[in-house]
């Protein structure tokens, strides 16, 4: 797809609706290992910022997790050739020194992405997949689901965030 694709998309489609997304946001993070048993609960704080003139967001978030420190940041996406949303996503607590890159399906309007991991025992694979919703101008939701090998999905990660208001000039 040309220039003139992407200009209409930031003007009125996918890529102004990603944009909507910039801001300071604050909100809750709720962490569980196992279906239903909620393992962890904090506050959580991110900055998404808007990059190569609308083409990327850059979501850098911290907060904790067990009690210790955690950041993390990712990288947004829409493909227009591909129809498709794309991510690459590093955090200190939940990839450890790896990149998760994922991928949503071609035509599918939601913001939702797949990727996968690891067992760590060289077992096979893992599914990892994120969901991002902005109901209004001021909430995001995130929401991130384990997919066992098996294709049973759960919810592991949950981020209600709330836009901050802008600092005031000189703070």
């Amino acid at each position: 797809m040309g220039r003139k694709e992407f200009e209409a998309s930031l003007a009125d489609g996918v890529h102004a609706r990603l944009v909507r997304m910039a801001g300071q946001w604050e909100g809750r993070f709720r962490l569980w290992f196992e279906p239903g048993k909620l393992a962890d609960e904090s506050l959580q704080r991110g900055s998404i910022r808007v990059l190569l003139g609308g083409r990327v967001l850059l979501h850098e978030y911290s907060g904790h997790c067990a009690g210790e420190p955690m950041e993390g940041v990712a990288l947004i996406a829409y493909h227009l050739d591909e129809r498709r949303y794309e991510s690459a996503w590093a955090e200190s607590f939940g990839t450890g020194t790896a990149l998760m890159f994922s991928t949503g399906v071609s035509g599918d309007p939601r913001l939702s992405m797949l990727g996968s991991y690891s067992d760590g025992q060289g077992g096979s694979r893992w599914g990892w997949r994120t969901a991002i919703e902005q109901p209004d101008d001021d909430t995001l939701d995130l929401r991130m689901y384990n997919i066992t090998p098996e294709g049973d999905e759960a919810l592991a990660v949950e981020v209600n965030y709330r836009r901050m208001p802008p600092e005031p000039d000189g703070a």
